[in-house]
């Protein structure tokens, strides 16, 4: 015979720990240090490619970044028109081992976004969270970005790279893998926060909460000089049309950035005494 058991014990506690993404997130304000690189590693091929479409597979590990770029019929039409042969496995790794030295440079300019020390450090504090993050970066890149955030005022609890995984975004494994480091559990009890939808759906996929900022995001894509210095109109319709995009990610929340997260920090908590889950 067979029941469904209703009495199964429903975590009630507060969140203990939140998983911030970097790019577009805590550093790098509109996620454009990445966006040249993509754009030079295909300009080396003789193959051109927007700022959009590097912008479109943002928060992937990069490798598949690029082979998601390689797969667009568009791309894929100019590589051919290029090379006269359709991408390989192969393109694809010198591709990304191309990506590394020149990302190397590029992280130099990645800085830690206005405000995220003051809340990383209320979180801590007032909440008594840890701070985990995952990049879709890989190690010696994050290692680069680390010592930067470091001196700016940003030093996690723990940080996880794409490559030390089995799978990036958007599968869990980062998320889970800073949850064994941080000794965190339940994982309703964590919150990811990202500003792409392959990280929110990294939260998803995992069991957390998760909370998709905007303003300072991928996107939006504009550093906080180049989003200030828009008409008002322009910058609230690259903003609005950002927040509907990354509404379709599933997000349980969507701020504009970091700094606004302490009402949904609130709210989490209170829904999840009331017994609710993400």
């Amino acid at each position: 015979m067979e029941s469904r058991n209703e009495n199964r014990v429903k975590y009630t506690g507060p969140l203990k720990a939140i998983v911030f993404d970097y790019a577009g997130t805590v550093v790098d304000y509109g996620c454009c240090s990445p966006v040249g690189t993509f754009q030079a590693i295909f300009r080396q091929e003789g193959v051109e490619i927007s700022e959009k479409e590097a912008r479109g597979p943002m928060g992937t590990h990069k490798r598949d970044h690029i082979k998601i770029l390689l797969s667009d019929s568009d791309i894929l039409t100019r590589w051919i028109d290029a090379k006269k042969v359709p991408p390989t496995e192969e393109d694809i790794d010198r591709m990304y081992h191309n990506f590394t030295p020149i990302q190397k440079e590029g992280i130099k300019d990645s800085h830690v976004i206005t405000g995220v020390p003051e809340t990383v450090k209320r979180l801590r504090e007032e909440y008594s969270l840890k701070i985990g993050s995952s990049t879709g970066y890989p190690r010696e890149i994050l290692d680069l970005q680390l010592v930067i955030a470091a001196k700016e005022g940003f030093i996690p609890d723990c940080a996880i790279a794409g490559d030390e995984v089995p799978k990036a975004r958007p599968s869990p494994f980062m998320l889970w893998l800073n949850c064994h480091r941080l000794n965190v559990f339940p994982v309703q009890a964590v919150v990811k926060v990202d500003d792409t939808t392959d990280g929110i759906g990294e939260g998803i996929a995992a069991g957390s909460w998760t909370i998709a900022v905007v303003r300072t995001g991928n996107s939006v894509g504009l550093s906080e000089e180049a989003l200030a210095a828009l008409a008002p109109d322009e910058r609230d319709q690259r903003i609005k049309d950002a927040y509907k995009e990354l509404a379709k990610s599933g997000a349980h929340y969507i701020i504009d950035s970091v700094n606004d997260i302490f009402p949904v920090i609130e709210d989490i908590n209170a829904r999840m005494a009331n017994g609710e889950s993400p």
